[in-house]
């Protein structure tokens, strides 16, 4: 399908969300459902919707992106970190770093949470590999230009 769309937070004192993600002042987007390029909860609002069709909608928290999972903050040591990536690199709280999967195949995200040294020189990261929106809600607008 061909559509522009827009993610945004939660709406503030009556006031919009920031945009996470709007297509409308460029060019739009095309995606397939079933791919994962959506989340599930946002397929399944944009089924049977008619070519031309413009609308939006809140997705209460955690259902866009699922709750958040307290077992998803993990501490990496460094060590393993110079052995994925650059031994140099500095660990930034906010800074997103990417992960291969076991397979090799893909890549996840993590989240600088924390960063620690320990007594013998060691040093750990702490990252939060849940997607950045589990537990908020979200609103999507959208206007759906083609089905392919």
């Amino acid at each position: 399908m061909t559509l522009h769309y827009r993610m945004a937070g939660p709406s503030l004192d009556g006031k919009p969300g920031a945009d996470i993600i709007n297509t409308f002042g460029g060019k739009p987007a095309t995606l397939s459902l079933g791919t994962g390029e959506l989340s599930p909860a946002i397929e399944q609002r944009l089924l049977g919707l008619a070519e031309g069709t413009r609308t939006s909608f809140e997705l209460a928290a955690g259902e866009a992106f699922g709750e958040r999972n307290p077992e998803l903050l993990q501490w990496v040591a460094r060590k393993l970190l110079n052995e994925l990536g650059d031994p140099d690199e500095k660990y930034n709280i906010g800074d997103v770093v990417q992960f291969p999967t076991p397979d090799g195949l893909g890549q996840y995200a993590g989240a600088v949470q924390q960063v620690k040294a320990g007594a013998d020189g060691s040093q750990a990261v702490q990252f939060d590999f849940n997607h950045p929106l589990a537990g908020q809600p979200v609103v999507f607008e959208v206007h759906l230009i083609g089905v392919l």
